[in-house]
């Protein structure tokens, strides 16, 4: 089997098992708990957070801990408007659910007023729709630093200027691009890291959000993370995140060469083999292991399923939207048709190396699969 979606998880990778290991077993203490079997364990949730501010260019007590990259998203949002006097927030109409449905509760429930910024046909943001979008009263503007289906990659420093210069707090979902791209040159107020996208388990992410900037809390209890989440912290989870990321960072220059190089040369041989293939979004700027496709005139699902029948697993999108018939919203976004969005297939390459000729053998299995959906 080649697994191609690496976008929805990775596998935990052996160095991130053995480094959990000791927190799962022997130093099982609760943080909070003033004794030596706690200290232990705080003292290792407190190195973890200090070695993922350093990889994020922030302070160790910027770093608070969530269950993943959905919970980190819904208290940037959430948290920083909440937290804040003013009452409008500003979003793009190509964000993971777990803004938009974030944007959607606060106009719901808290009367916010939110904004969305257009975005060109290859997924990208403007400054100048940005700035248009940007009122006196923003709270906030919340982007995707690269988009998790056509692998869009935003020009985040050009756009932090627009945002900080209106006096705006910026946050960025980096749950993709975290180990693909440096984080450090972000100018971000804050940004979310999911572990599951860089090999560590399911169940552990972070915000990362400066400490001048105030923060309504989701989750109210015994005050941890310096009160901005309650609850026991996953120390294990923790460690295994800070090991990760800092793996990822290590490796990330010669991983996203030669990645980059396997994914331009795949989908060369798809749009050379595929009549109905046109590449998503941007064709230059795009994270280095993502391929998206539309196969117009054929049905997407029908396609994953004739590749997963020859050995090869992809997915149509985003896995938070699993279950649902509905086109991508991102796509539908950058202007493609209903019909035809529902047509799409995403092929998303993790950072194991791969043989020399695997790009052209995969292309040649899309084709198959998309001329055994077609017909004759």
């Amino acid at each position: 089997m080649l697994y191609l979606d690496h976008a929805a998880t990775s596998p935990v990778r052996p160095e991130v098992l053995e480094a959990m290991r000791p927190y799962l077993t022997g130093v099982f203490g609760n943080p909070s708990s003033h004794h030596t079997v706690g200290e232990a364990a705080a003292s290792a949730l407190e190195d973890a957070r200090a070695r993922i501010a350093r990889i994020v260019g922030m302070r160790s007590g910027d770093v608070i801990f969530t269950s993943g990259g959905t919970e980190a998203n819904n208290l940037a949002v959430k948290g920083v408007v909440l937290g804040s006097d003013r009452r409008h927030l500003v979003v793009s109409p190509i964000e993971h659910e777990s803004i938009l449905e974030s944007a959607a509760y606060l106009k719901r429930f808290h009367d916010v007023a939110v904004s969305t910024a257009a975005v060109d046909a290859a997924g990208r943001l403007g400054a100048e729709a940005l700035a248009a979008a940007i009122r006196e009263d923003t709270a906030l503007v919340t982007l995707g630093h690269a988009n998790n289906e056509i692998g869009t990659i935003q020009d985040v420093a050009t756009l932090a200027d627009v945002v900080q210069s209106a006096g705006a707090v910026l946050h960025v979902d980096a749950v993709q691009s975290a180990g693909w791209l440096p984080l450090k040159a972000l100018a971000a107020d804050a940004i979310s890291i999911a572990g599951h996208k860089l090999g560590a388990p399911k169940g552990i992410g972070a915000l990362i959000v400066r400490g001048r900037i105030p923060v309504e809390p989701l989750i109210h209890g015994g005050g941890q993370e310096r009160g901005r989440r309650s609850g026991t912290e996953n120390v294990a989870g923790a460690v295994a995140l800070a090991t990760a990321l800092e793996l990822a960072d290590e490796e990330r220059e010669a991983v996203a060469t030669a990645v980059g190089e396997r994914t331009r040369a795949f989908i060369a041989d798809v749009l050379v083999n595929v009549p109905q293939a046109t590449l998503t979004g941007d064709a230059e700027n795009r994270l280095p292991g993502t391929a998206s496709f539309t196969f117009e005139g054929v049905s997407g699902e029908s396609v994953l399923l004739e590749l997963e029948r020859r050995g090869v697993v992809s997915s149509s999108g985003s896995a938070c939207a699993a279950g649902s018939d509905e086109p991508s919203h991102v796509l539908i976004a950058c202007g493609i048709p209903p019909g035809v969005a529902q047509t799409s297939v995403r092929f998303t390459f993790g950072r194991t190396p791969l043989p020399a000729d695997a790009p052209a053998r995969l292309a040649a299995l899309v084709a198959e699969s998309v001329r055994a959906v077609a017909g004759p």
